[in-house]
């Protein structure tokens, strides 16, 4: 006898209903608020001559930061850079400083082998 009436599809209740219970606290705030925060660190370590930071702020579509890092040769590098709603980013890098270099070590020519085979001794 074929199923005249198909049972009901079940379908599990939604982990995002449309109203959260507050319990007494305010409302939660909604997903979609503009991001706007600020931040920076900075990192100076004499000991392994690490020298390096970074710095931004960010309220809505407009981005604002630096960040610098010490080189090898001595020169500060700064990058200065903003991001406007969809402009892209927009970076500004200087240099600060003079770049230093170690004096060339002296060259010596070709290996020569140590080692050198003996004689032959014959009887």
């Amino acid at each position: 006898m074929p199923f005249s009436h198909w049972p009901p599809l079940w379908s599990p209740p939604s982990p995002f209903p449309d109203s959260l219970p507050t319990y007494g606290y305010p409302a939660p705030t909604p997903a979609y608020t503009p991001a706007k925060y600020d931040f920076n660190y900075a990192v100076n370590d004499p000991t392994s001559g690490n020298d390096f930071g970074h710095q931004e702020a960010r309220d809505g579509d407009n981005t604002q930061g630096s960040y610098y890092v010490l080189l090898p040769d001595g020169r500060l590098q700064r990058v200065t850079y903003t991001v406007n709603g969809d402009s892209g980013y927009v970076a500004d890098v200087t240099y600060e400083g003079e770049a230093q270099y170690a004096a060339p070590q002296a060259t010596y020519g070709p290996p020569q082998p140590s080692y050198s085979p003996p004689t032959p001794a014959y009887a």
